[in-house]
């Protein structure tokens, strides 16, 4: 059975009796976004309805992995590529679009291939030794806060694993740090970043009421319509800041505007839109995963000791873990793999509207709901990297579901 968004595709999915109609309206979906449930309740669809999922009106969530491909994939045998839904991602407020919000597939098209060369395997060699400096300082930072609390007492790990992400980004997006690992503390600008995520949530169901965003438009405050224009600018300020330096250093923007190419030619706006944007998505997320894999491997002492000979086994000393030698630790790979599926960074799903013909029905794959699957992954609640080895036991599992990049033309930048 073959997963086609087209007029053949849409008789399969009304079809299908494990198609559920489901919910008439989006109240449902939204009240567990409100509440933070979004994720978990989609699961919990798949689970009791199977693959495919009528979440809402004209909303279909997938969790085979058939539908990686039909959704986000290139354009195919004439069929136009499915649009991204506009609804889904806000517009920069200097009204200028970035990679993520930019409709155009020629013009996103464009600006990737201008990036391209700062997230490349070869310039992340370049930035190593600027990696190594902010990754030694966390081991520091990290036995220090161990050796300060008490036998028993925790103490946040998270937080240390974003100090850490934002200061790397920070300075190679802004050619300067942001001493957050230094000072142990959030700046008022990062402190914004994360309550911009949900406050998005919020902002995005007033998309699809016309009275709520009459509503939303007329209570907002003035003071924090100022207050993200405050946090732009700063970022804008950082980027001109970086650029009047002219610094050599292998950063994003020597190596996006390198030897006068087609970097030469992007537009100071979209410079500001899209180093706002590298600041969110390569921050968090990262951080987010280091926390989970941190968590899995702690609950699993078992997997941590394999882990641990591996890497002591490899090494003679710190200064021989460089990123190429690291990248040959096949354990160390299978874990990463299975972070990645167990503690997904995007658990929920990026909607696509399907393209002219499909009555702007959205369509996604949820990941968590996807990476969490019996259908496609054996013992899914279970942290496992050795199914990343290819042992006997793990046959059945279905490995392209696992996308945590995204797919196609649009996949994350930074996959490297």
């Amino acid at each position: 059975m073959a997963f086609n968004i087209t007029s053949e595709g849409d008789q399969l999915i009304f079809t299908s009796k494990n198609l559920v109609l489901g919910v008439l309206f989006l109240l449902p979906y939204w009240y567990n976004v409100i509440l933070g449930r979004q994720v978990r309740w989609i699961h919990a669809l798949h689970k009791k309805y199977g693959t495919v999922v009528r979440v809402g009106p004209k909303q279909l969530s997938f969790i085979d992995g058939r539908a990686w491909k039909d959704i986000y994939g290139h354009r195919t045998g004439g069929r136009a590529s499915n649009h991204k839904d506009e609804q889904f991602y806000s517009k920069p407020i200097n009204g200028i679009d970035s990679l993520i919000t930019e409709p155009s597939d020629a013009e996103h098209g464009r600006i990737r291939k201008i990036f391209a060369n700062a997230f490349s395997h070869k310039a992340l060699v370049e930035q190593e030794p600027l990696i190594r400096k902010y990754a030694e300082l966390l081991v520091s930072q990290t036995s220090a806060a161990a050796a300060a609390a008490a036998a028993t007492s925790p103490f946040d790990l998270v937080k240390l694993y974003n100090f850490t992400t934002f200061d790397i980004m920070g300075d190679l997006t802004f050619g300067e740090p942001l001493h957050l690992l230094r000072t142990n503390k959030y700046t008022p600008w990062v402190d914004a970043v994360f309550g911009g995520f949900k406050a998005g949530d919020l902002a995005r169901i007033t998309l699809e009421y016309p009275l709520l965003r009459a509503i939303w438009t007329l209570a907002t405050p003035r003071r924090l319509a100022a207050m993200r224009r405050a946090h732009f600018q700063h970022s804008a300020d950082r980027v001109e800041r970086r650029l009047a330096a002219e610094s050599p250093r292998p950063d994003i923007w020597s190596l996006a505007l390198r030897d006068g190419g087609d970097g030469a030619r992007l537009e100071r706006g979209k410079m500001h839109s899209n180093a706002a944007l590298f600041m969110l998505a390569g921050t968090e997320t990262t951080a987010t995963l280091l926390s989970g894999l941190t968590y899995h491997l702690l609950r699993a002492p078992d997997k941590l000791r394999v882990l641990l000979a591996e890497i002591r086994g490899a090494f003679a000393a710190v200064d021989e873990m460089d990123l190429v030698n690291l990248q040959r630790l096949p354990y160390l790979s299978a874990c990463v793999e299975e972070g990645l599926r167990m503690y997904p960074p995007v658990p929920f799903a990026l909607p696509r509207k399907i393209a002219p013909g499909g009555a702007e029905t959205r369509v996604y794959v949820p990941q968590f709901a996807a990476y969490h699957s019996a259908v496609n992954f054996v013992s899914p609640d279970a942290f496992l990297p050795e199914r990343w080895m290819g042992g006997p036991e793990f046959e059945s599992d279905r490995r392209d579901v696992l996308q945590p990049f995204s797919f196609g033309p649009r996949n994350c930048l930074g996959k490297k």
